[in-house]
């Protein structure tokens, strides 16, 4: 069989070059310290993300030199093996922050949560790529939550909320294949009314559903018939059963700091000195760095270490405080140009495998760089998730990396069918 030349797609590399590159530079002013200036101190956070910037070079490099296939074929195996790390993190791993979600393996940490991503989205490009596959089908919806609940399920149990939500950024590709929209609409009702309980009574908001249910029954009152009451009926039951479940998980399954944070973020507390010190400082940095910024390592409050984890899940202030709204800008930029490309290099596959697992890469970077750059302007809760490809951290890098290449690896021949 001839081969046909392998094409790697440039601008996906160079863009993902681009921002680790910036998110170097950026975690070096973050830890600056004029004690450790050398670029190689292995003491410092800097020093240490240039390690683990070079394995996930070189573990691009592997990747991209393997035959596409191997990873089509070994997608199961991949995906036991992170379910495997996952429960056995929550027994041997290392408490941090409140949460069990590392290994400590001497000079470096492993976060297990991280690659468990890369290894879900080749699960489920696997099943959604078998022969005869519909996702409206009833085995394969059962199946493609299964694959995607059980990961998330565990990652919940390390107390880590963040990672469990990102999951849900697998629906979009779902929804790719053909899932239905009406689940999008009802999880689309189930975060309106999240909010709306957290800042309603909840006894004065099924008071306000049953009045709408009963306003829509009064409206169609010549066209009612026993279906139509079915229908309000079990809406309503479903509503209610759903308003005091996420009653009772924010005041008995959530952690105090993170009913603290929520309250904060819906305007019920104005705790700056407690949860909210850490965005309230973070909007302050971003503000101060007006339009063209303070300049690399001269950013006051960044070097005055007011904003926690500022080198990790809050380096986008570092960024704001620095390089300004023109820093800020292009770095967003860069992520949507990359996501947008990716959706288009998705588009172009001819393989299901490839183009589920393209989607599946830029639903899990969106989810991502939507989440933390929300999060450090005050848009949403606190809930610490790094900023791909640009935040300190060897785990979050290293996984990223995988999850992006294999699938320029996969575009790169795209012509074949996995």
């Amino acid at each position: 069989m001839q081969r046909t030349q392998k094409k790697y797609d440039w601008l996906a590399i160079g863009l993902y070059l681009a921002i680790v590159l910036f998110g170097w530079f950026n975690i070096y002013a973050a830890v600056y310290n004029e004690a450790h200036t050398a670029v190689f101190d292995l003491s410092c956070q800097h020093g240490k993300q240039i390690i683990w910037m070079g394995i996930a070079f070189f573990a691009a490099l592997v990747i991209v030199v393997l035959e596409p296939r191997v990873f089509s074929n070994i997608s199961y195996i991949i995906y036991i093996g992170v379910i495997l790390l996952l429960v056995a993190v929550l027994f041997v791993g290392e408490s941090t922050n409140g949460g069990q979600s590392w290994f400590n393996l001497g000079s470096f940490k492993l976060q297990p949560s991280e690659f468990a991503k890369v290894g879900t989205a080749l699960a489920l490009s696997k099943l959604m790529s078998g022969i005869g596959v519909e996702i409206r089908n009833f085995r394969t919806k059962l199946a493609a939550f299964a694959l995607l609940l059980i990961p998330a399920a565990l990652i919940l149990l390390q107390h880590d909320t963040g990672s469990a939500l990102v999951f849900a950024g697998f629906l979009f590709p779902l929804f790719r294949e053909g899932l239905s929209g009406t689940i999008l609409v009802l999880g689309t009702l189930a975060i309106i009314l999240f909010v709306m309980t957290l800042v309603i009574n909840k006894y004065i908001l099924i008071g306000i559903i049953v009045a709408l249910c009963l306003a829509y029954l009064f409206v169609w009152l010549n066209k009612r018939t026993s279906r139509n009451y079915w229908h309000v009926a079990i809406f309503l039951a479903c509503c209610c059963v759903f308003i005091m479940s996420v009653d009772f998980a924010f005041n008995h399954v959530l952690e105090p700091h993170q009913q603290e944070r929520i309250n904060v973020l819906l305007g019920k507390s104005d705790d700056i000195k407690g949860a909210g010190y850490n965005q309230n400082q973070s909007k302050i940095a971003i503000g101060s760095g007006e339009f063209l910024g303070k300049g690399w390592c001269k950013g006051v409050i960044t070097k005055a270490d007011f904003v926690p984890e500022q080198e990790t899940d809050f380096i986008f202030c570092t960024v704001g405080e620095e390089w300004g709204f023109v820093g800020s800008s292009l770095l967003v930029a860069a992520y949507i140009g990359l996501l947008l490309h990716l959706v288009t290099m998705a588009e172009r596959q001819r393989s299901t495998f490839a183009r589920f697992y393209g989607y599946s890469v830029a639903s899990i970077l969106f989810m991502h760089v939507f989440i933390n750059i929300g999060m450090v302007l005050g848009l949403l809760p606190v809930i610490g998730i790094p900023l791909p490809f640009f935040s300190y951290g060897g785990s979050s890098l290293l996984a990223f990396t995988i999850l992006l290449f294999i699938f320029i690896r996969q575009d790169a021949d795209k012509n074949i069918l996995l």
